[in-house]
């Protein structure tokens, strides 16, 4: 498949590298239904040597908030000849992933900060490429956040810094543009990353999900969020209104840790995660990935384990956004009405997807991925009010949006 990142020099969309028009409408899907609130960056992604990640004092599959002394790194990346620039972020890839594999236009929208800048223009170009619906708001005195992302060996050490993103005010989704924009939402999903800075952006949203049958999806995003005490803190104030957590197992553990769980066994934190009071009144799913290996999902007091389809290890380009694009997938599928065995299917094809290209760059192709029907064990297991509850959330939207 042709693959294309949104490049530098890359301004206009070519003719053949453009995308056909996508669907107006799709069972179950209706506009505005997934809302990404997050922080847009602008990935500046190299491949390069392990000398590079050393000097900066770096480690590989981890992220961390830019300092000082990463000044010079982003102008490291981009003196290098294979620099590539791509629209990015966590939740924005996520977003932008949920997009491809719903096939319906207009279904998904991204709310964030950016600032007047050459680097925003291309975030807008490259989003509305991928046809997600993007409100930015714009900082004036601050520049567009970036990502430095280092790539060694097929696997990716990334440093952000935030900028404009982190400017982002709670004022915007009062408006009168945005809040139609935020009703519209089935689900909303937001990435741990925005409780630095923009806490009280995340509890508006949060609170506001958990009065409405709205889900309100939150990622852990990184370690250093559980581990130094001032994010922690701030992470365990939004933990009760959490309808589906995401993680991986590093992230899990570090969870873990934080909630004060005695255990290392990811199948175990993440039942007692699931099972952490809830103001929403509706029932918690947690999803764990463990990389190629396998997912663990819990929800209803049970836990399921779900081994990953293998894959060439010579088909992956490196892994970067394989976390974002495993979300997309799964929420796509979840908005389309599939039982939740399917959804970390989806997740599977998805993140399988992202990690056999360069960054985070989305198929021009539509997806192949065809939904397997689960086993009626799976269904007896996974058929629990969390899947009807959310259907008939979709069906009354649907119904009321007829009338």
């Amino acid at each position: 498949d042709i693959q294309r990142g949104c490049e530098a020099n890359l301004f206009a969309i070519t003719p053949a590298l453009r995308r056909a028009p996508m669907p107006l409408s799709g069972a179950g899907v209706t506009k505005g239904c997934l809302l990404g609130v997050g922080h847009p960056l602008l990935d500046i992604s190299c491949e390069v040597e392990t000398k590079l990640v050393t000097k900066y004092g770096l480690s590989m599959d981890n992220t961390i908030m830019a300092e000082a002394k990463h000044v010079n790194l982003y102008k490291e990346l981009e003196s290098l000849p294979t620099v590539k620039y791509i629209a990015g972020g966590s939740t924005m890839n996520t977003i932008r992933v949920a997009q491809w594999m719903l096939q319906v236009a207009g279904s998904t929208s991204f709310i964030g900060c950016v600032g007047k800048d050459a680097a925003a223009e291309r975030l807008r170009k490259c989003v509305a490429s991928d046809h997600v619906q993007a409100y930015f708001c714009t900082e004036q005195k601050m520049p567009t956040g970036k990502c430095a992302c280092l790539i060694v060996d097929k696997e990716r050490s990334m440093v952000t810094d935030l900028q404009a993103a982190r400017q982002y005010k709670k004022g915007h989704l009062l408006t009168e543009q945005i809040s139609p924009v935020c009703a519209a939402a089935k689900i909303v999903y937001v990435a741990g990353f925005m409780i630095n800075g923009t806490l009280d952006t995340v509890m508006y949203l949060a609170e506001k999900c958990s009065k409405a049958d709205t889900r309100f999806c939150m990622n852990l995003s990184a370690p250093f969020l559980m581990t130094v005490k001032h994010f922690a803190d701030l992470f365990k104030k939004v933990v009760q209104y959490i309808d589906i957590l995401f993680g991986n197992e590093v992230e899990a553990l570090a969870f873990g840790r934080m909630m004060g769980y005695q255990t290392e066994k990811i199948e175990s934190i993440a039942l007692a995660a699931s099972k952490e009071k809830s103001l929403t009144g509706k029932s918690r799913i947690v999803v764990f990935t463990e990389g190629p290996k396998r997912t663990v999902l819990a929800c209803n007091g049970a836990v399921h384990v779900y081994n990953v389809p293998k894959l060439d290890p010579e088909r992956v380009v490196d892994t970067n956004g394989a976390g974002d694009a495993f979300v997309g997938g799964f929420l796509a599928h979840l908005l389309k009405g599939h039982d939740l065995s399917v959804c970390v299917d989806a997740g599977h094809f998805a993140s399988q997807t992202i990690i056999r290209t360069s960054g985070t760059a989305i198929p021009v192709s539509p997806p192949s991925y065809v939904a397997k029907k689960a086993s009626l064990k799976q269904q007896q297991q996974l058929k629990t009010e969390v899947g009807s509850g959310f259907l008939a959330c979709c069906n009354r939207r649907k119904t009321t949006a007829t009338r």
